[in-house]
């Protein structure tokens, strides 16, 4: 998996989701959900973003707080849908 993919996510995940001043690391493996970084709302943001950036349609049912717990998770959530590694 190239690092461009993880990193783009994390990067995202951090600009958007934390504060500016947090000095908090998004790695591969944080929880993203769980940990309460993305709450429900920030989900529908993320889940749109996903879905512009890499031209797809993510079904709800899909969109799961387990399938967008992690950068990990993400990417094979977009990988079910065709977005390459």
């Amino acid at each position: 998996m190239p690092e461009d993919l993880k990193k783009l996510l994390a990067d995202y995940v951090k600009k958007e989701y934390l504060d500016e001043d947090s000095d908090m690391e998004v790695t591969p493996e944080t929880k993203l959900i769980s940990s309460g970084i993305v709450d429900s709302f920030s989900m529908v943001s993320l889940k749109t973003f996903l879905e512009k950036k890499f031209h797809i349609k993510l079904p709800d049912d899909k969109a799961t707080p387990e399938a967008f717990d992690s950068v990990n998770n993400i990417i094979l959530l977009l990988k079910e849908f065709g977005v390459k590694e």
